[in-house]
């Protein structure tokens, strides 16, 4: 049995999706905090459990029974993230799962200026020391996130970074029927797995990219750090977040997110989404 934490979320929602293509609703389940928002899939024979990592008392039965279980990591910014992620993978070996997947970020790094980087570091660490097989999907940064880092270059003409550096850009979607793909191999994939799209460009080489799409030329302006997160402030955002952000570009200018890997595409059997594609969709899409 494979069972699928998260599955309420973009990510782990869409890894359940593409996982019924192939695998009977019989042999799935979905461990979530809000059984009410996996309706959708109990109506398709999914089996429902209660699984909340910061409850680790609702993990050890959560995940009983399973052959493969997937952890998706924390997006909780406030959270302690190792330490929820430390229940979890605890809980799955009392629970004797067989192997542990865990949705991980390329650039994991203890070093990372990017502070998630870290907590992954961290946990597969925590991983490799669990006596369990396991497998990291460290996936690129993800690409919808430009939607709001960007800013409003179609009005403005200018891309505004605190820092520049390359990133592999890489589509959810992508990332998650990788994920999908990987569970049905059936342990064919063991340790870190790195699922990028094909090209890293830097946030200079995306604003020549947008100038067709903007229908204009459009200009990367690099105001520096300590200007961009008072200007982030200044513009509402909380400091921490804009801080918290501000590692992301740190992290790619020093080349945490630089490299790419032909295994998604392989996967997929086609070209992963490319950025030219992420920047024709709307401006709302995030």
């Amino acid at each position: 049995m494979i069972i699928v934490t998260g599955a309420t979320g973009a990510l782990n929602g869409a890894t359940v999706e593409h996982l019924l293509e192939t695998t009977p609703a019989d042999d799935i389940t979905v461990a979530v905090r809000d059984v009410a928002k996996a309706q959708r899939f109990a109506d398709r024979g999914v089996a429902v459990r209660v699984a909340d990592y910061a409850d680790a008392g609702s993990l050890p039965s959560a995940f009983e029974g399973a052959d493969q279980l997937l952890l998706v990591s924390s997006s909780d910014p406030k959270a302690d993230a190792v330490s929820l992620h430390r229940a979890a993978i605890e809980a799955a070996v009392s629970a004797g799962v067989g192997r542990i997947l865990y949705t991980s970020h390329q650039g994991a790094a203890l070093d990372t200026p990017f502070g998630p980087g870290r907590d992954h570091a961290a946990t597969e660490q925590l991983l490799a020391d669990s006596g369990v097989a396991w497998t990291s999907l460290r996936n690129g940064f993800y690409a919808h996130s430009l939607g709001f880092m960007l800013g409003a270059w179609r009005e403005t003409g200018v891309i505004t970074v605190p820092a520049d550096g390359p990133v592999s850009w890489t589509a959810r979607e992508d990332a998650a029927q990788a994920a999908a793909l990987i569970l049905a191999s059936d342990g064919a994939y063991d340790g870190p797995v790195t699922l990028t799209a094909g090209a890293a460009p830097t946030f200079a080489e995306i604003a020549d990219l947008a100038s067709p799409q903007a229908g204009r030329p459009v200009e990367l302006e690099v105001l520096g750090e300590q200007k961009w997160v008072a200007a982030q402030v200044a513009g509402g955002q909380p400091e921490f977040v804009a801080r918290f952000m501000l590692g992301m570009y740190q992290a790619a200018e020093a080349g945490f997110f630089a490299g790419t890997d032909p295994l998604l595409a392989t996967l997929l059997g086609r070209e992963p989404l490319t950025v030219q594609a992420q920047l024709r969709q709307p401006a709302t899409a995030h």
